[in-house]
């Protein structure tokens, strides 16, 4: 099992910085290299309780999918996404939010268990890891993009 941890400072509030992370469009600038993309249950842009993610990503040939449900959610503190559906042995990410004086910390907490095939089990082993690690980075940058100058107001609907 890889773990994950990553922590990010953002200088704006608590609530703005909460919602850009439950937010869909977010997760798709993060995801547009070409290879990956992303569907979401949500009626709404801004995930909650309950909705599911679906992440897709062509690797060596084969599409592999992830589907992540929000098993929980608490308004401006944390919310859990845990995988129900997919290549990889189990996957939850956990985002936690801290408002401090000036701006929001980000932690995220990630538990990775390689993909069930053989080939993908021994090459996970090596590049899972560094692979989500970029995707959380560059989606946490956005995030710090567009909450920290008036962008955001343009993706909040």
């Amino acid at each position: 099992m890889s773990v994950i941890h990553i922590t990010t400072f953002i200088k704006a509030p608590v609530e703005r910085v909460f919602d850009l992370c439950r937010n869909t469009t977010i997760y798709r600038k993060a995801l547009n290299n070409g290879n990956e993309s992303i569907s979401a249950s949500a009626s709404d842009i801004l995930i909650k309780q309950g909705d599911t993610l679906t992440f897709s990503a062509k690797h060596l040939g084969k599409i592999r999918a992830l589907t992540a449900r929000v098993i929980e959610m608490e308004t401006h503190a944390k919310f859990v996404e845990e995988q129900v559906k997919g290549d990889l042995k189990s996957f939850r990410h956990e985002h936690y939010f801290k408002p401090v004086e000036n701006g929001t910390i980000v932690i995220d907490m990630v538990e990775i268990e390689e993909p069930r095939d053989a080939i993908g089990g021994f090459l996970g082993r090596f590049f899972l890891k560094n692979y989500f690690e970029k995707i959380f980075n560059k989606r946490n940058q956005l995030i710090k993009h567009y909450a920290e100058s008036d962008k955001w107001r343009t993706i909040m609907g």
